[in-house]
């Protein structure tokens, strides 16, 4: 069943909001001080900011926790129905809950409960509260922020009380009686802000208090329900290790037993068997020869025959062998021999790119000196 207490939230802001609004005259159109109306306005909307945070995340654990009292139901159902191994499809059904935070910790409580299930059963159990408890409540529930709103309301409210005062005192001044009376307005309106933000800073703090309590109380309910029922109707027994010392003490004790009675058999029956099978082969032996006696010589003649070619092909084998062998190590001389030609090659055929660069470069100079001369010699000529 859903907790809807944390709603009260909202009927009791707007009620503040109102009630504010109605004391400073804005739906009569008197408003009697601007900066009493602001300033409650301002600290209210703080107010109304911090509820609708909390708002989301008390919506959040709600969900949650209503998804848990579901899936108990389920199990608690299945149960009563007459299925009493619910684990074999616990263990490996995925989106239980069909709600992101759940599947993931449910997830990983079944991978540590696979790891160890082995051939004779369940060797060891972990706990689902390991996984599935109110820390994960509380980090849904985002109860490191919500504990601290109702002290944040006091003080605010406490704050409002400070703020109202220091508006009152500061327009308070005068030093006869006329004067006095003439701040005296100023004064209460002071007076009125630290009063109504006491009181709305305190209320906001108890009704607060009272939902977020009644709230998680009911979420730490959902769950140890959920962990009652698992318990009952899903979690697996497991094997304790004096009943798996039990169980293969006997079936070693079957096993020797087994043992024992087929050597007191074999131990009869042996001789009489190897007996046997010697007048079985003698006899197949001599009938083998009377029938094929020629055949059989003829036979050995052949095998001879083809271990004396099997043994010239394993000759000629070895020497294919040794000449590939041979062939192989000539081929990676060549090889080497065309490498270092090559090298060669590319070295003569640098150095000739350096000579016909050098051949260039002194055709270039002797060109340029015989233009010289000429250019000399007619200018000799001339004169």
């Amino acid at each position: 069943m859903k907790n809807r207490l944390y709603y009260l939230l909202l009927p009791v802001y707007l009620f503040v909001v109102g009630f504010v609004l109605v004391v400073n005259g804005v739906f009569t159109g008197q408003v009697t001080s601007t900066g009493n109306l602001v300033i409650n306005l301002t600290f209210l909307l703080l107010i109304g900011i911090l509820f609708l945070i909390s708002f989301s995340s008390f919506h959040r654990l709600n969900i949650m926790t209503d998804k848990l009292l579901d899936e108990s139901d389920k199990i608690y159902k299945a149960y009563e129905g007459g299925n009493h191994k619910l684990w074999d499809t616990y263990r490996s059904k995925s989106k239980v809950f069909e709600d992101e935070i759940l599947d993931e910790a449910f997830g990983r409580y079944q991978k540590k409960m696979n790891s160890y299930q082995t051939r004779h059963g369940l060797a060891e159990r972990c706990e689902l509260e390991d996984y599935l408890n109110e820390d994960l409540l509380n980090q849904t529930g985002m109860n490191y922020y919500n504990s601290a709103i109702s002290g944040t309301m006091t003080g605010l409210g406490i704050l409002g009380t400070f703020i109202g005062l220091s508006i009152g005192l500061g327009s308070f001044n005068g030093d006869d009686i006329y004067t006095i009376s003439d701040n005296v307005g100023p004064l209460l309106d002071g007076m009125k802000v630290a009063f109504h933000t006491s009181v709305y800073g305190i209320l906001f703090s108890l009704v607060f208090q009272f939902a977020y309590r009644s709230l998680m109380a009911d979420a730490y309910d959902k769950l140890q329900e959920f962990l009652d029922t698992f318990r009952e109707c899903v979690e697996p027994t497991v094997k304790s290790p004096d009943e798996n010392i039990r169980a293969m003490l006997v079936y070693q004790a079957n096993m020797a037993n087994s043992m024992k009675q087929m050597t007191e058999l074999l131990k009869g029956e042996s001789r009489d068997q190897a007996e046997s099978l010697d007048k079985m082969a003698q006899s197949f032996a001599a009938r083998m020869e009377q029938a094929l006696g020629t055949d059989f010589d003829r036979l050995g003649m052949t095998l001879q025959k083809a271990c004396s070619a099997q043994e010239t092909y394993a000759d000629n084998y070895c020497s294919m062998t040794e000449t590939t062998r041979e062939l192989l190590q000539a081929n990676r001389v060549l090889q080497r021999a065309l490498e270092e030609t090559m090298a060669r090659q590319e070295d003569m055929a640098r150095q000739l790119k350096e000579q016909a660069e050098r051949i260039d470069a002194t055709c270039s100079t002797i060109n340029e000196e015989i233009s010289n001369q000429l250019y000399t010699y007619a200018e000799t000529h001339d004169l």
